[in-house]
């Protein structure tokens, strides 16, 4: 057995200007299509809700709605003062949204993670002494501090590369080792 089901939504208007004055035409004339016929017709057999909406939306565009006042109608099915609170909770959650009475709470919630992170950042710059440094640094500096800073880099390296370029791997592993020595102790 099979099952065909179509489903149809159907537009016809006419214009019909009444002319007075003797004139062939007035203003605002050329807005009008002297008639229109829309007709929109999908396969029902296997449409969900949504599909359905949208399919509506169309029809309602063809028709000259606007966008927003289509969105709106859609909005005032679920946001209106017959539909249960908890339907309505069900569709904030699947679109994320926040209800004018959760606000507060929500607000509160910000405010309570703000002074987490306060607290935290406090404790490590206590410890540690400084903001830790993230990743997005280098791209919250201008192009100059960028250019400065690479090139402060470079000469730092350049300097260091320089004062041990003479030595060999060897003897730059001797110095190391003389260093590590040194330091081991002088704590000791």
């Amino acid at each position: 057995m099979t099952y065909e089901a179509e489903v149809q939504f159907k537009f016809d208007a006419t214009y019909t200007h009444s002319y007075s004055g003797g004139f062939g035409s007035t203003i605002g004339d050329d807005d009008f299509i002297p008639e229109e016929h829309y007709l929109i017709t999908a396969p029902a057999a296997d449409l969900n809700a949504k599909q359905y909406f949208k399919l509506f939306e169309k029809f309602m565009l063809c028709v000259g709605m606007c966008p927003q006042s289509i969105r709106s109608g859609a909005m005032s099915l679920v946001f209106n003062d017959y539909t249960n609170e908890e339907e309505q909770r069900k569709v904030c959650n699947e679109y994320e949204l926040t209800m004018d009475e959760d606000l507060e709470k929500k607000y509160q919630d910000f405010k309570e993670r703000d002074a987490q992170w306060a607290k935290i950042n406090a404790q490590y710059e206590k410890n540690f002494g400084s903001e830790p440094k993230i990743k997005g640094d280098w791209e919250q500096m201008t192009d100059e501090e960028r250019e400065h800073q690479w090139e402060k880099s470079y000469w730092q390296i350049y300097r260091r590369f320089q004062r041990f370029a003479k030595y060999t791997d060897e003897q730059l592993e001797v110095m190391t080792d003389m260093y590590d020595q040194s330091k081991i102790e002088g704590v000791a």
